[in-house]
């Protein structure tokens, strides 16, 4: 899994929702105070802070967002760009109870309006409430056929295991983005990442370099394409394009990959930036409790402590991803029992996810059961004979 999930959402939908918000600055609506602006230019401003922090990696920005937010419901309480924004900045803080709240807020404000939805139904996949939120993405691309409906539902038949369902949705996504630079590249390099996970090198490669061409210093391709350069085998060009994507969007999923392909005291220094930026995360409310787990015990980095890191993500987010994480917490301190029983729920839906079943292979076999370990680690092969752990 790496990092997949990080900062962004351990769901794709959870960056399509940033193409709902797009939004740039105006001239003189900047620089002017919000006493001064309509509720109309408050929530174009929140807009533009809240895309601002997701295209830099700045969390500041969601505190700026949310006080332009605030302002304009004071000027009308019921709007509802206003608190789709609001909802938006508590998914992207990992706050997925809160965005739950306000997506159901915004959908009272307004039945027909699309975006609501999957502001509520990004909220229930990550609480784990996944026939409910795979009802709201049936409503939401009924009411909305878009990039970002399209995106949702390819990203629930993902969970499903349907991987030529995620396909065909995630093609109209492509479609539907196109006339739209920012849109395409998000949706081909959607579309290359699920390549990437079932296997499909040659395919994620065209989908990623198609992206670059889009928008060439998009850092979610680039760190794609470094990945499925590393699978074949020319680690110094991996390197190159990780190490890219690290420098213009530095989260802690790409420098994690630009970690994993160096050694020694190179990629210790790549980490040790993954917990720093992690801690500036933290300090402008962004929960990265399940992100920071996973890569810790990825990396066998302070596993006791992580248990427990672990614990407290899958009770604020009681995913499939949360149940998996804490499985492999559980499995690396040799508490395999109970690793057996949350790995379980993490294989609940169907999906297809190597990294998934190796946790699930390292468990039966710390349970003393090599064939039941050999059919799983067999199958995580299958699925993505590239994926190698961490």
């Amino acid at each position: 899994m790496k990092l997949r999930l990080l900062l962004g959402g351990a769901a794709a939908a959870l960056t399509a929702a940033a193409l709902l918000f797009g939004g740039v600055f105006s001239g003189g609506g900047a620089a002017s105070t919000p006493q001064t602006l309509s509720a109309e230019k408050l929530d174009r401003l929140g807009n533009a802070f809240a895309q601002r922090a997701r295209l830099t990696g700045d969390a500041s920005y969601y505190a700026r967002a949310e006080t332009a937010y605030h302002h304009s419901l004071r000027l009308v309480p019921n709007d509802l760009a206003a608190t789709i924004g609001l909802g938006s900045v508590a998914l992207s803080r990992h706050d997925f109870r809160r965005g739950l709240a306000l997506g159901r807020r915004a959908l009272a404000l307004s039945p027909s309006t699309a975006a609501g939805y999957g502001v509520a139904g990004d909220a229930l996949v990550e609480l784990g409430r996944y026939r409910q939120a795979f009802a709201t993405f049936d409503r939401m691309v009924s009411l909305k056929p878009s990039v970002s409906s399209y995106a949702r539902v390819s990203y629930a038949r993902e969970l499903l295991g349907d991987v030529a369902g995620a396909e065909r949705a995630m093609r109209y996504a492509v479609d539907s983005a196109v006339g739209e630079p920012d849109a395409l590249a998000w949706s081909q390099t959607q579309l290359g990442k699920l390549f990437w996970s079932n296997g499909r090198i040659g395919d994620a490669a065209r989908e990623f370099r198609a992206a670059l061409q889009v928008r060439s210093t998009y850092a979610p391709a680039l760190d794609g394409l470094a990945q499925v350069e590393a699978a074949n085998r020319d680690r110094a060009r991996a390197r190159s394009l990780a190490r890219r994507a690290s420098e213009i969007l530095p989260l802690p999923q790409y420098v994690a990959t630009y970690g994993d392909l160096l050694h020694g005291t190179a990629a210790q220094r790549q980490y040790e930036l993954v917990a720093a930026i992690a801690r500036l995360e933290r300090a402008h409310g962004v929960n990265v409790d399940l992100e920071i787990a996973l890569f810790n015990v990825d990396h066998r980095i302070q596993l006791e402590r992580t248990v427990t890191l672990a614990r407290a993500a899958q009770r604020e987010r009681p995913s499939i991803d949360g149940d998996d994480v804490l499985a492999w917490a559980l499995a690396r301190t040799n508490h395999c029992r109970e690793a057996l029983r949350y790995s379980k729920l993490a294989l609940r839906l169907g999906t297809r996810d190597a990294a998934k079943f190796f946790h699930r292979g390292v468990i039966e076999r710390c349970l003393g059961d090599p064939g039941a370990a050999h059919r799983w680690l067999a199958r995580a092969h299958a699925t993505n004979p590239y994926w190698r752990h961490p």
